[in-house]
């Protein structure tokens, strides 16, 4: 589980010494002690990884899990379950930390690739002459990568840890190299040379800190895959693997800066010796590619986490493996994305343009979880006030610099993934606002399933035989489909159920707890199915556990009855009329209930009706 944990996990912190190093020494000020340079820069990069990685996420917050899984949606969730009722505050900081992940999704696979396929230029015997090969060739690894998504990534993945092992055996080994000639490195790690740095830099060190921010770019992976592993596979890996190998690879990095100045041009490609240049630099391309995918399933699973928890309207999500729930695919989200990384690399065409862009969207999530965090320590920990901020403070501040830092380069390139991220959080507030108004509104205009039953006890309709199952998100009000079949049908199935689909605030729930059935009459009951956040819903395969809870029905004379509703906009819908719009837009745009569902289209009936928002 360790190994496989470093394939998945740390495909994107792992890969950062390709860049980060080169990034942060190239923005030093000029006239500044190379030797003060140098170990300022190596002091920030280990105590970064220190406290913000190992303290915050390893030591802490993956503790905070929500029946077994983390990252930023799963924590909102046992936030809003920790304080007992629905915060609005708690859902849009949800919210914004999903949008600023897909932001970190588009990035890291332009950068990551593009940073290694940059080595051919200190390739041996090669140089500059390959520099208009470099954005072609990238694109082409990307378009590859993008399109075997939907064959699944399970054969694919075996071979992932084996990799990314070697890769930071590898890259341990070359620092390991560079400091036994230049020992002195070692001090490097006093926190005191870093204060000495960013004071003898002044404003300039303050900027160079978003530069630095790169090395930690992937920590929020070790708290959002830990469903997949488990914390002690990931807690070992880190502890013993990564992080050792990550700090011996930059004091390296250093220490040749210290032999030879020139090196800080790109002091990762400048270590590795000439005899092993094309095998390390296949390692590395392999090692980001692995990067990149880890970001990409990420992205998949944060799309139907986001659905679940009706953040975002249903979409067509694609099932890879039989076996391993983890696997899907996401045609929309992967066509998105792909066209999004290639804007990128055509835009900013050098991994050093793209850094710039780099690092906000991560700050805004890391951020947003120690927010998160606070709730949960406080709520579910039953920790004291104080002794809850004397931990969350000092990293919250910490987040905050580096976050101002990053924000520096909003004008390089940083803009990019906020404007991103923004978009996704109208996107998102207008589709709970739509979906909040058109329930309210429903809600007004419908009739009690318990009184619809009775009226229809004293004056019975035709019956015909079969069942008829009707889906609702309202399982004490009378279905529309149900209202419409009385009104224009005027008749009623020997068997009706009124069936409701529920989201929990975990992860999953067991097959135990799936289903509850409540009969109201001889005619009508009422079933709703839960399933958790990260489970997409299978309707037949649930409604076939209801037999063996005494329901008897037959699936080939049962018919499912689905309100259709034909939005139109409305000047007292409480959002403007643009708003009303993309509100309309996005429901034409879901996925279809009977493929989402997973209903037999064969069985399904739709009745239209027109509602304003």
């Amino acid at each position: 589980m360790a190994v496989g944990a470093i394939g998945v996990v740390f495909g994107d912190i792992g890969t950062s010494p390709l860049y980060a190093m080169k990034e942060a020494l190239h923005h030093t000020r000029a006239g500044t002690n190379p030797q003060l340079a140098t170990f300022g820069v190596i002091s920030l990069v280990f105590w970064a990884l220190l406290l913000l990685v190992t303290v915050k996420y390893v030591i802490f917050l993956m503790r905070a899990d929500n029946k077994g899984e983390g990252g930023t949606l799963a924590l909102m969730a046992l936030a809003q379950k920790a304080l007992g009722r629905y915060s609005p505050t708690v859902f849009f900081l949800g919210m914004c930390g999903a949008a600023l992940f897909y932001g970190d999704s588009l990035i890291t696979p332009a950068l990551s690739v593009m940073s290694a396929i940059e080595g051919l230029k200190d390739a041996p015997g090669v140089g500059h002459s390959v520099d208009r090969y470099i954005v072609p060739i990238s694109i082409v690894i990307l378009v590859a990568l993008f399109m075997v998504q939907s064959k699944g990534t399970a054969k694919m993945a075996r071979f992932f840890g084996p990799i990314m092992l070697v890769w930071f055996i590898v890259i341990a080994a070359m620092g390991a190299y560079y400091i036994v000639q230049k020992p002195m490195i070692l001090q490097s790690l006093n926190p005191v040379y870093g204060l000495q740095f960013l004071i003898a830099n002044g404003f300039t060190g303050f900027v160079i800190l978003g530069s630095v921010f790169l090395v930690v770019t992937g920590a929020e992976a070790l708290y959002a895959d830990m469903g997949h592993f488990g914390k002690r596979p990931i807690n070992m890996a880190w502890l013993w693997l990564v992080f050792p190998c990550l700090t011996m690879n930059y004091l390296g990095q250093g220490a040749l800066t210290l032999i030879d100045p020139t090196a800080h041009e790109n002091p990762f490609w400048r270590m590795v010796p000439d005899v092993f240049y094309w095998p390390v630099m296949l390692l590395a391309t392999m090692a980001t590619i692995i990067a990149s995918q880890a970001v990409i399933t990420g992205a998949f699973s944060m799309t139907q986490q986001a659905v679940q928890l009706g953040l975002m309207p249903r979409i067509e999500i694609k099932r890879t493996s039989e076996t391993q729930a983890g696997q899907i695919f996401v045609p929309q989200i992967n066509t998105m994305l792909m066209v999004g990384v290639l804007f990128l690399i055509v835009m900013f065409q050098s991994s050093d343009k793209l850094t710039s862009a780099y690092g906000i969207a991560v700050t805004g999530t890391m951020f947003i979880s120690t927010i998160l965090a606070y709730i949960v320590i406080r709520k579910v920990w039953l920790w004291s006030k104080l002794r809850t901020l004397s931990l969350l403070i000092p990293l919250g501040v910490i987040e905050a610099i580096f976050m101002a830092s990053n924000l520096t380069k909003f004008f390089s390139g940083a803009w990019m993934p906020l404007a991103f991220a923004l978009i996704l959080i109208l996107v998102m507030f207008t589709w709970t606002k739509g979906s909040q108004t058109l329930a309210e509104k429903a809600k007004r205009d419908s009739v009690s399933i318990l009184d619809l039953a009775e009226m229809l006890n004293r004056r019975p309709p035709h019956r015909i035989a079969g069942t008829a199952i009707f889906l609702t998100s309202d399982a004490d009000s009378a279905p529309v489909a149900l209202m419409h079949n009385l009104k224009h049908n005027k008749v009623l199935h020997e068997k009706n159920i009124i069936l409701t689909v529920k989201t929990t605030n975990t992860p999953r729930v067991n097959e135990a707890n799936r289903i509850t059935i409540d009969t109201l009459n001889e005619d009508f009951k009422r079933i709703t199915i839960a399933y958790g956040f990260m489970e997409s819903p299978n309707l037949p395969r649930a409604l076939g556990m209801c037999r063996k809870l005494g329901l008897k029905f037959d699936i080939m004379s049962t018919s499912f009855f689905l309100g259709k509703r034909n939005v139109v906009p409305s000047a007292n819908s409480g959002m403007p009329l643009w708003q009303d719009k993309l509100f309309i837009f996005l429901i034409k745009n879901a996925a279809n209930p009977t493929e989402f569902f997973h209903i037999p289209p064969g069985r399904v009936v739709e009745l239209g009706t027109q509602v304003t928002v």
